[in-house]
């Protein structure tokens, strides 16, 4: 049992050496870097030493291949630097569309303010300063500061509420 463990051990690290070693032998797949950050692993040396490419040694390279309109992947002129592009204008429907949107989302952001905010003054009224009128159920103190307790916290808990979606009224243009 134990001269099983290490010849299979063996055949192990020989299945794992085998690909790496072979691709490396005859150079097909080696990973070359040329100008302009373009990876290739379809060129040979050859190609690779006239591109100006450097080869790529024990990196893991991941290269998701983009469509170049009239430009080929090999060509030999080395790459133009980059432009920046101009966004096109909006045209007249999107731009109409857009702030109808945002009109929308405006006048519904505003009817739920307005809701929050009448639920605030009711909670307020109600709350009388601190010092909300006792009811019947609640013969024991206790239970009468818990219920003070609650409407504290539900009372903030609006105003939070309320200030969040001002801040997205805000956040929208106006109309």
């Amino acid at each position: 049992m134990s001269i099983r463990i290490p010849s299979l051990g063996a055949v192990l690290a020989l299945l794992v050496a085998l690909p790496a070693w072979s691709q490396s032998a005859d150079g097909v797949g080696a990973m070359y870097r040329c100008p302009g950050n373009d990876y290739n692993n379809t060129i040979t040396a050859s190609e690779a030493e006239k591109l100006r490419c450097k080869k790529v040694e024990n990196a893991s390279v991941t290269v998701i291949q983009s469509a170049k309109p009239g430009a080929s992947a090999a060509s030999a002129a080395p790459p133009s630097p980059p432009v920046a592009a101009i966004a096109d204008p909006m045209s007249p429907a999107d731009a109409a569309a857009l702030r109808t949107r945002a009109s929308n989302a405006r006048r519904s952001l505003e009817v739920r303010l307005k809701t929050e905010e009448g639920k605030l003054s009711a909670l307020e009224k109600e709350f009388n300063g601190g010092e909300p009128e006792r009811r019947i159920d609640e013969f024991d103190f206790q239970k009468y500061l818990d219920r003070v307790a609650r409407m504290r916290s539900e009372i903030s808990r609006k105003q939070i509420d309320i200030a969040e979606l001002r801040r997205e009224i805000d956040k929208l243009p106006t109309p």
